[in-house]
């Protein structure tokens, strides 16, 4: 959907980030979510190279991207806002309970164990990339995450999505997953890259990552 100043629902979002970074920050989650149900939204956008006004902060405590308003409740965490979402809308989250539970596992699996797996590796090749013991400490991280994306891939086996149908679990691991296209590591899991692949087809995905792309100004 369009994205309209004048929707109920308000996501913040940056319009400022380092290259490597256009594509994967954390708006995009919800972004999409809204474009699979067809739901207008405004953006509030700030300066990732900024320090983030009080205000702001009581509104995401962290300074980080998402937060999200729809004239009912505020949130943080892009986790917590897909579920809030999925709430309202069965193509998010399935209402049978079986599928129901096992999307939010598979969302909350996706946050809690595989990324933190795979932010080690960002961390090491962007952010502590001038460190003397970087080069050393990225093979470690490597193989911890191919020991997360092993039992993912496991998990999956031959189903199109991870919970039955197309859900707020299947957006959150493909948006995970997406830390590491800089590199080749995915390359070793076919199931889980054609997963990936699969979704980022979508329509909706097309569309959220567009819009979030085209957002980006040149960084200072």
């Amino acid at each position: 959907m369009p994205i309209d100043d004048t929707a109920a629902i308000r996501i913040s979002a940056f319009d400022n980030v380092p290259p490597f970074a256009r594509g994967l920050v954390r708006d995009l989650r919800v972004r999409w979510a809204l474009e699979e149900i067809g739901r207008d939204y405004g953006l509030h956008y700030l300066d990732a190279m900024k320090p983030k006004p009080p205000e702001y902060r009581d509104w995401q405590p962290f300074g980080q991207v998402p937060a999200f308003d729809d004239g009912q409740v505020r949130l943080f965490e892009s986790g917590a806002i897909l579920l809030y979402l999925g709430e309202q809308d069965e193509r998010l989250l399935p209402r049978d309970p079986a599928q129901r539970w096992a999307a939010t596992s598979w969302l909350l699996a996706a946050l809690n164990s595989v990324e933190p797996a795979l932010i080690q590796i960002v961390n090491l090749d962007f952010f502590l990339a001038g460190q003397p013991w970087a080069a050393d400490a990225q093979p470690v991280f490597v193989d911890m995450a191919r020991g997360k994306l092993k039992s993912t891939e496991a998990a999956l086996g031959e189903r199109e999505w991870f919970a039955g149908p197309f859900s707020i679990a299947d957006i959150m691991m493909t948006c995970v997953l997406r830390n590491i296209d800089h590199t080749d590591v995915l390359s070793a899991y076919p199931a889980l890259a054609a997963f990936k692949a699969r979704a980022e087809a979508r329509p909706a995905f097309q569309r959220a990552l567009a819009d979030q792309l085209a957002g980006f100004r040149e960084p200072a």
